[in-house]
């Protein structure tokens, strides 16, 4: 998925295709690394959370620290 998905539509993808983790591609298609739906929908319940967030927000690290 690209990295300018929001949050919002990554769940629903995620949802749709029964899948866990999704691998986030910049531009060039290159990898630049995943989100899992459990890091999604711990942000989605955040007080960090807006639906203008996208997916490179996460993997900058500057929403949500990754869960563990």
């Amino acid at each position: 998925m690209n990295d300018d998905m929001t949050v919002e539509v990554a769940l629903a993808v995620m949802a749709g295709a029964r899948v866990e983790y999704l691998t986030v591609c910049d531009g060039d298609d290159e990898s630049t690394g995943s989100v899992s739906l459990v890091r999604l929908a711990d942000l989605r319940e955040s007080a960090a959370y807006t639906d203008r967030i996208q997916l490179r927000d996460l993997l900058d690290g500057g929403v949500l620290a990754p869960s563990h």
